[in-house]
């Protein structure tokens, strides 16, 4: 549900408002049942049936499932910071986190958090993000933001500007270009990817006249994989490559940077943008945009991002599995053994 004084409860009324999407999945929301019927008055949804269960495993198709992950009365403050949502909005994700780890769902669609007040002892994370690679048990995911036009991922996520360059390795970008091309061939069916890598500096570097970052980290990267037969290409200047319309030459973008990729997918995709934690064992996605303090409550909050986040979601499941059944049906390589020396005597 995340913040329950953002916009979470409403796009969450919204996009399971119309029961058709029932015939698709069975949801199982996370959060508590007062705080969703206050903001079902507040925002005049009529028609919602919540479908009371202890646990997931207990969910029951064609129903709007809720778990109850706090018992404690809460009076809502709509578009406000409070620490008191920040704690039970920690309940509800470490709630879902653990059934998603145990099996119990098969992925997991985040709602906005404030990052400002979740309880810092207990959350010591930039973000989602880093908070699924920790429950994941790996070492750091991959922010992979999707749309219909455009997949773009990032090097460096949440990570202050003045630090950018440091945090660039050649085995960081290594490592984010490995997560990518697997996400894009597991998690979406494309089997040869064609990825873009953006440079780090003005006009990419201009031969290292306006930055040393594209020549002695990110190119070098770049030339291994391409001769590994690999369909990686850059860097390109950041600017140029979207204005030009070059981005949809591609499967994928690599951004070096949160704003260098965020900014233009923002503009492309408006409100149905979608984040997708790739490289993890297990399914975490979540809509594109905050908790919107400015407009709770008011009833005019898209539920786009969310919907598409849902329907992201089930493509991540229905792909997974066809790429896991792949796995298990395709031929082994028979052995051929030598005869030995004593076989031939």
């Amino acid at each position: 549900m995340g913040d329950v004084n953002g916009i979470g409860p409403e796009i969450i009324l919204k996009a399971l408002e119309d029961n058709r999407i029932l015939k698709l999945f069975t949801p199982v929301i996370y959060g508590n049942h007062k705080i969703l019927n206050r903001y079902r008055k507040l925002v005049q949804v009529e028609e919602f049936q919540l479908q009371p269960c202890k646990q997931a495993s207990q969910a029951m198709p064609r129903k709007i499932n809720m778990v109850n992950c706090w018992d404690q009365d809460y009076e809502i403050k709509p578009g406000e910071s409070d620490p008191e949502a920040g704690k039970l909005a920690l309940e509800a994700l470490k709630r879902g986190a653990q059934d998603l780890k145990s099996g119990e769902i098969q992925a997991l669609v985040t709602c906005p958090i404030n990052k400002s007040n979740m309880p810092k002892d207990e959350f010591p994370f930039a973000g989602h993000t880093e908070f699924f690679a920790k429950e994941a048990g790996v070492k750091d995911g991959l922010m992979l933001m999707v749309c219909e036009t455009l997949k773009i991922a990032l090097a460096t996520a949440h990570v202050p500007v003045e630090k950018i360059s440091q945090s660039l390795t050649r085995n960081l970008i290594f490592n984010k270009l490995t997560q990518l091309e697997k996400s894009l061939s597991t998690d979406f069916s494309i089997r040869f990817p064609k990825i873009a890598v953006l440079g780090l500096n003005p006009h990419a570097g201009e031969s290292g006249k306006l930055g040393q970052e594209e020549e002695s980290i990110i190119g070098p990267v770049i030339r291994d994989w391409r001769e590994k037969g690999k369909h990686v290409f850059g860097p390109f200047p950041a600017d140029g490559f979207f204005a030009s319309g070059q981005f949809q030459k591609y499967d994928a973008v690599l951004a070096m940077y949160h704003d260098q990729g965020l900014i233009a997918f923002k503009v492309l995709a408006g409100y149905g943008g979608v984040n997708f934690t790739a490289g993890l064992p297990i399914i975490r996605v979540s809509p594109d945009h905050g908790t919107a303090y400015d407009i709770v409550g008011k009833g005019v909050a898209d539920p786009a991002s969310l919907r598409n986040s849902i329907y992201t979601a089930l493509e991540l499941i229905q792909n997974r599995l066809e790429s896991a059944q792949e796995k298990q049906t395709k031929p082994q390589p028979s052995m051929k053994v030598a005869p030995s020396q004593v076989d031939e005597v």
